[in-house]
């Protein structure tokens, strides 16, 4: 129960930030139609738009699959029954896992890379890279246990994820 409220907490929490990311890649764009008119100090809008962009999409991996929002073969599913349901969906976590886990590695990995050389951006903004690495680099890693979280849940008969009601109503 304990493990529960805080791994939800943690879901929260990237979703939130995911959520800034949103609002900061919308006023990059604006900043950047602004400095079109209007010289501004600010250098490299539309790169910081980018990684807030990045971020956005990353951080918000882990809370979309806990809330049952990616794209599933629910059709499928039903139509194997019980236990080819219960088997197709721990295959489909165990490979997911495997993929996320390697991803989750590599993005670490680059952050690490792009610290020890210190890699800045090409762009005009000379950004150190590992800075906007690290959005995906969480968000990999936050997937990553968040299908361990629901490859668990699946491997002790539970239903790990929830369905959103819009499915629910379509089905």
């Amino acid at each position: 129960m304990r493990m529960r409220r805080l791994l939800d907490a943690l879901y929260d929490g990237a979703a939130a930030l995911a959520a800034l990311c949103l609002v900061m890649t919308l006023l990059a764009v604006l900043g950047s139609i602004v400095d079109r008119y209007i010289t501004l100090p600010i250098k490299g809008l539309d790169m910081y738009a980018g990684y807030f962009m990045a971020g956005t999409g990353f951080l918000s991996l882990a809370h979309t699959l806990t809330r049952g929002e990616h794209i599933r073969v629910s059709l499928l599913l039903s139509r194997l029954g019980p236990k080819g349901s219960h088997r197709m969906e721990l295959w489909s976590y165990s490979v997911a896992l495997l993929l996320a886990g390697a991803l989750a590695f590599y993005s670490a990995r680059l952050v690490w890379q792009s610290w020890d050389f210190h890699d800045i951006s090409t762009g005009n903004d000379a950004t150190p890279l590992w800075i906007p690495q690290l959005g995906m680099a969480a968000g990999t890693l936050l997937l990553w246990i968040a299908l361990l979280d629901g490859w668990l849940q699946t491997l002790r008969g539970r239903a790990p994820q929830a369905q959103p009601d819009e499915l629910v109503r379509s089905e």
